[in-house]
């Protein structure tokens, strides 16, 4: 049930115009413990195939795609994620403990507030998906030192008032950087497994034209 909910989440993403592979945003923080520079957002292929970001981009609730480009992320494997820093890459990976392995774009310019938006575009600057978040109006976490983690069922549905507070040692597997912030950039723990998705996916269209049928 949990992979066919996320399913549908993927299918109807609010306002996307295009679903380019299965890359969703699945964890932030608009400010750090120690002030704004330590604010990311972390975006993971869910789909079984890569996807290149050549030409991607990220912006804020000002809506304007090719606004900070991501691109450098270049080909986003199956199951692998990304972080969309304001800080300097080095230093957001020394801070969190991050090897090489870690996609990480930083010196993000369009900072994010209590209340924002989070938008991704693909090369053709169609929205390939959107995070709108306040914690006063629309509920959730207030993810000011502590990230706030997209469960696999809610990705894709512009749902922040579903999502989940970091606290070390939980099943995202957060824990506290050397700025003491609480997060878990990098890895995302609710991954299916490499094929499952693209199988599930499949069943449901089986299903679909059956039922139209």
């Amino acid at each position: 049930m949990k992979m066919f909910a996320a399913i549908g989440a993927i299918g109807l993403s609010t306002g996307a115009a295009s679903a380019v592979g299965a890359v969703r945003i699945t964890e932030w923080m608009y400010n750090g413990a120690g002030g704004t520079a330590r604010e990311f957002v972390e975006i993971t292929n869910l789909g079984p195939v890569a996807v290149d970001l050549s030409g991607w981009s990220f912006d804020d609730n000002s809506r304007t795609p090719g606004s900070f480009a991501i691109g450098s992320i270049g080909v986003l494997g199956a199951g692998q994620s990304a972080i969309i820093t304001e800080q300097a890459e080095a230093a957001f990976r020394a801070a969190w403990g991050l090897g090489a392995g870690v996609k990480i774009v930083g010196g993000n310019t369009n900072n994010l507030g209590r209340a924002d938006e989070v938008n991704i575009y693909d090369s053709s600057n169609n929205l390939v998906d959107r995070l709108t978040y306040d914690d006063q109006t629309i509920g959730g976490p207030r993810t000011q030192g502590f990230s706030g983690n997209i469960r696999l069922a809610n990705v894709g549905a512009n749902a922040a008032n579903l999502a989940v507070i970091s606290a070390g040692g939980d099943a995202f597997g957060s824990y506290a950087s050397a700025s003491g912030d609480v997060g878990n950039p990098g890895t995302y723990s609710d991954v299916p497994a490499p094929g499952a998705l693209a199988l599930a996916m499949a069943g449901m269209v089986t299903v679909t034209r059956r039922r139209r049928g």
